[in-house]
């Protein structure tokens, strides 16, 4: 799907060097993302474009269990869109919280579990969604399909971390 410009802007030792920083499936990747941008389109909309660009048909929901009632939303509207979904919440396997870590109480969040278990499923693109952070970076690390984030915890400002941001 690369396609280049139809003028190749002359660039400088800086930018060539930025530019050789991509190899074809980074420059694949940038243009698939370039496709899936619409104006008056939500990220959901964006997300469902990019994978059909990409000719993915099986995508990934992991979602933390505060955020169930998203994810089974989600999960709907990408059925109706037309693709196949494995969604996965965080309490996957149900670990013990004090085996995971040393203050642990309850039940452990599992951002490998989830991992595992959407690669297991043969996803083709995972979404994020309230993932704690750390188990986000975690859940990123672990996971064989690529991730895009649709919802980032924020216990504050009601997952919306840019709240913070606008005095």
């Amino acid at each position: 799907m690369h396609t280049a410009p139809l003028e190749t802007p002359a660039l400088d030792e800086e930018q060539q060097r930025c530019l050789d920083s991509y190899n074809e499936s980074d420059l694949h990747l940038m243009a698939l993302a370039d496709a899936a941008k619409g104006k008056g389109l939500n990220r959901i909309e964006e997300i469902v474009r990019f994978a059909r660009a990409a000719g993915y048909s099986r995508l990934g929901i992991a979602h933390c269990v505060a955020v169930k009632d998203a994810g089974m939303r989600l999960e709907e509207m990408l059925v109706q869109a037309g693709f196949e979904i494995t969604r996965i919440d965080c309490k996957v396997c149900k670990l013990p919280a004090a085996a995971v870590t040393a203050n642990g109480r309850g039940i452990a969040c599992n951002p490998i579990g989830q991992a595992q278990r959407l690669a297991e499923a043969d996803t083709q693109l995972n979404i994020s969604m309230g993932l704690c952070l750390g188990h986000d970076l975690l859940f990123h690390k672990h996971s064989q399909a690529p991730v895009t984030n649709l919802i980032v915890k924020d216990r504050t400002n009601g997952h919306h971390p840019l709240l913070a941001l606008i005095p």
